[in-house]
């Protein structure tokens, strides 16, 4: 799954890169507020996925002291990062940016240009979109998209895939700007045409935030995972009840599993140590994210005498 993450990532970024530059060049050159707001949108969406590149780096990180179950929230951290500067930066400035454009109109010189690159970057922005959309595809599974975007566990994939459908929505956006108002002469139109690239890039930030929150703060792992365990344990002969079961994403590929089990009271300490080295070890070569597995025995916890009832 990391694989494919970075080669998106990388696909992303390349693009994006390059498409940045033309896009500020036609702005400069034809003057035009829907261009300079794409070209924002364009170089806050490669500083991203240099974000994204650098968090998944950090992430890879060994456990230490400080750190015992190592750095996978990195990714979960610098996913938020991404999200927060796709509604400051490039929602932020493209509204403004339009506004003033609409309060004072200029009008948009050769906008041939600007149909040119605009066409070129639908073209590889496309390109882009479309595969990130199959490397997603193959890791959601028989899931729905919108299912598998709420309760995927590495951020990095989806991130892209959101950046790149409001890329594609945002050169429509300012393609329609552009022609409305040469078609018409209402020179507005352009920099409307810039708030709402703005709006549909606060709206993707929002979005991507909400999905990232919750791994950030400590998401479960997928309830198949978590059903899965109970029954593997609750098959277990020397187990009586699961008191309680708790699970933890540390990162993408790094789950914390911990539960409370009550053993039969005819097994001694020896016993209930082989039958927990056992479960740790059929949980993880079934499920191979999980990554550590701790078993609290309750039968071995005193039970508190309660008075009786006068």
């Amino acid at each position: 799954m990391a694989g494919s993450s970075t080669k998106v990532i990388l696909a992303a970024l390349a693009g994006n890169t390059a498409i940045a530059i033309t896009k500020f060049a036609a702005a400069a050159f034809t003057g035009s507020s829907a261009m300079l707001s794409e070209g924002i949108h364009s170089l806050v969406d490669t500083g991203n996925q240099g974000l994204l590149l650098y968090g998944m780096h950090r992430a890879k990180r060994p456990p230490d002291a400080r750190f015992p179950f190592g750095h996978g929230k990195e990714i979960y951290f610098w996913s938020f990062v991404v999200a927060i500067l796709i509604f400051a930066v490039g929602a932020g400035v493209s509204i403004y940016e339009g506004i003033h454009n609409m309060l004072d109109p200029r009008p948009v010189t050769t906008p041939l240009v600007n149909y040119i690159v605009l066409g070129l970057s639908i073209v590889f922005e496309g390109g882009a979109w479309w595969f990130a959309l199959r490397e997603f595809s193959k890791t959601k599974g028989n899931m729905g998209y919108i299912e598998a975007v709420q309760r995927g566990k590495d951020p990095s994939m989806f991130v892209v895939l959101f950046e790149d459908s409001a890329a594609l929505l945002g050169l429509m956006v300012a393609m329609a700007g552009i022609a409305t108002a040469q078609l018409t002469g209402i020179l507005w139109f352009d920099g409307l045409a810039s708030v709402v690239i703005g709006l549909i890039l606060g709206a993707t930030a929002i979005w991507l935030a909400i999905e990232t929150k919750g791994l950030l703060i400590g998401e479960s792992a997928n309830r198949e995972v978590v059903a899965g365990i109970r029954e593997l344990v609750s098959a277990e002969p020397a187990i009586e009840a699961i008191k309680e079961l708790l699970t933890m994403h540390m990162g993408p590929d790094f789950v914390l599993v911990t539960m409370a089990a009550d053993f039969r009271d005819d097994l001694d300490a020896g016993a209930i140590e082989h039958t927990i080295a056992r479960l740790d070890r059929a949980i993880k070569a079934r499920w191979p994210e999980v990554k550590k597995v701790f078993i609290e025995a309750e039968s071995l916890v005193p039970r508190v005498e309660r008075p009786a009832p006068a």
